[in-house]
């Protein structure tokens, strides 16, 4: 079973960027193509931005598009998640999420393996 740990979360300002990573277990990276989700107080936890297991297709959910970008590095085992341009509505809980496909996906349902999540709270 293949382990998810985010981090980089934490408290910024309207327009600031951050940066998530988050880091899979060794020996299972490869095998997923990994997303990220994100759910708000009282929301449903929607779509953010998925990377095939190659890297060369890339998805994003309409509210960040254009603003945030997915990557990875499969030499360190991890992907992240670069935003840019934050606005209030982003904060949410960040989950990292991994699928056993090589097709990328939005929904929730077909990711089999979640993160514990970090926060990210944008705020003035």
């Amino acid at each position: 079973q293949a382990l998810l740990t985010e981090s980089g979360g934490g408290l910024v300002k309207p327009g600031d960027s951050l940066t998530l990573s988050c880091e899979v277990s060794p020996g299972t990276f490869n095998l997923y193509v990994l997303g990220w989700f994100r759910q708000a107080p009282g929301k449903e936890r929607e779509f953010v931005a998925a990377i095939s297991w190659g890297g060369g297709s890339k998805e994003y959910g309409e509210p960040v598009e254009g603003r945030f970008g997915i990557r990875r590095d499969n030499a360190k085992e991890a992907v992240y998640l670069e935003m840019v341009a934050l606005k209030p509505e982003d904060t949410a809980v960040y989950y990292c999420a991994a699928r056993r496909d090589y097709s990328i996906s939005r929904f929730r349902q077909d990711y089999v393996v979640w993160g514990q999540g970090t926060q990210v709270t944008v705020s003035s």
